[in-house]
């Protein structure tokens, strides 16, 4: 075996929520490249199928779309067993889906926060707890959570979604703690200011663009591609012996 080898994903499955947006097709390509059958849900049907059909046509992988609502357990529940029923077994889950609404904390109402942390925090607890019996059986898994720079560092008006990233990495440590005798990882993979639909609002903005441009070490914002590499990494056996870590890709805004 060579060490290209540990990067292939041949036989394997993997889930990815969120996965029909800009960041979660970028990830279900890498991991299809590499060889892996993926299985994309979204809260939408129409999308989830559409681009699982983009994934089958553009790479000739077995590619599955499925409606869930990752915030409700019995839709959790049903997604992993639609997904084993297609697929035979879950290998890899990316817990990918999220939101950020910015507001100064005294307009910030209870309905946005709520909404925030059971997307953000909530999600990727339901749905580790939907593989976890399963990925222990087959004494093999990857669960990969999204987090953010922003679980580490902080900015105004993003209460919400600082807080829950934070605990998605608090929740990423127990869990990796919970399953490793088991043969089973979980990482966090901690993205930094990408181009996608979700910082829009900012890239819109000439005076945020500039703060961020300006806090960012490499003076620009990332792509989604520039996280294929680090997700294929946590997806695969490369990255065997890496547990309760995060992986941070932010073009060193955390390095300062």
């Amino acid at each position: 075996m060579t060490s290209l080898d540990l990067f292939k994903m041949d036989g394997r499955v993997a889930l990815i929520t969120g996965g029909t947006g800009g960041l979660g097709m970028v990830m279900a390509k890498s991991l299809a490249e590499a060889g892996a059958k993926v299985v994309i849900t979204s809260r939408n049907q129409e999308k989830a199928v559409a681009a699982a059909e983009t994934i089958s046509q553009t790479i000739g992988s077995d590619a599955l779309g499925l409606a869930a609502e990752v915030t409700d357990a019995e839709q959790v529940e049903a997604m992993v067993r639609s997904t084993v029923e297609a697929f035979g077994r879950v290998d890899v889950l990316i817990n990918n889906a999220g939101i950020n609404i910015r507001k100064p904390i005294e307009e910030y109402d209870e309905d946005s926060w709520d909404l925030v942390q059971n997307t953000n925090l909530k999600a990727p607890f339901l749905c580790s707890r939907a593989v976890a019996k399963l990925m222990k059986e087959q004494r093999y898994g990857r669960i990969i959570n999204i987090s953010s720079m922003l679980g580490a560092v902080a900015l105004p008006e993003r209460s919400a979604y600082c807080s829950s990233k934070g605990g998605v990495i608090q929740l990423t440590k127990v869990l990796a703690l919970e399953f490793a005798k088991h043969n089973v990882t979980v990482n966090a993979l901690c993205p930094g200011p990408i181009a996608t639909e979700l910082n829009t609002v900012v890239m819109n903005n000439p005076e945020a663009n500039r703060f961020f441009i300006d806090n960012i070490a490499m003076g620009r914002w990332g792509s989604p591609e520039e996280i294929s590499g680090a997700i294929l990494f946590l997806a695969s056996d490369a990255s065997s012996f890496m547990t309760g870590s995060t992986l941070t890709v932010d073009g060193g805004w955390t390095a300062k």
